[in-house]
């Protein structure tokens, strides 16, 4: 007696339809996730009016949310120990040359500390010190990088916790314009 082998079954190749469906759905669903657990990490963050402040910069200059009231501006929360915040750092600076920003040292220690940080990776940009977080409070952030679009009304167009792809920042200046 001999044995048979068993037959491999061969399942039919799926179709090219049939496969761009399917990466299209696994797409699709990333694209669900990603955009709920972005929304999700920014659902403390204030909306609607900027609740106005008045502050220094590093430089000893004041500072107000009322001197960026002619166009949309980036006021933007970082810190000196976050690794995403240095990552973006350049693209701050770079979008700064373009476009109204104003950033936020979070809980970075005191000014000598945040200006050795900025000396230290050649930044040039308008920061006020928050070492104990009171205008993160003001503006419900709990984590850094945080960034928000505010138009020439003064009314937050755009909030994010987390990294902001330049292109997205320009992208949001340009269309808070009109919102």
């Amino acid at each position: 007696m001999t044995e048979t082998q068993p037959e491999k079954s061969k399942r039919p190749k799926p179709s090219r339809r049939r496969r761009a469906l399917s990466w299209g759905i696994q797409i699709g669903l990333a694209l669900v996730i990603f955009l709920a657990v972005r929304a999700w990490m920014a659902r403390d963050m204030v909306e609607g009016p900027a609740p106005q402040f008045e502050a220094q910069l590093l430089d000893g200059t004041p500072v107000s949310l009322a001197d960026y009231a002619d166009e949309p501006m980036l006021l933007h929360f970082w810190a000196t120990w976050c690794p995403i915040c240095r990552l973006e750092e350049g693209e701050i600076v770079r979008l700064s040359q373009g476009h109204p920003v104003l950033t936020v040292a979070m809980q970075s220690g005191v000014k000598e500390e945040v200006l050795d940080h900025l000396n230290e990776r050649e930044r040039e940009l308008a920061v006020i010190n928050d070492p104990e977080g009171a205008l993160a409070a003001r503006y419900n952030v709990r984590g850094v990088p945080a960034s928000f679009i505010i138009n020439p009304d003064g009314e937050i167009v755009f909030r994010k916790q987390g990294y902001a792809p330049p292109l997205e920042l320009r992208l949001r200046l340009w269309l808070a314009r009109w919102l």
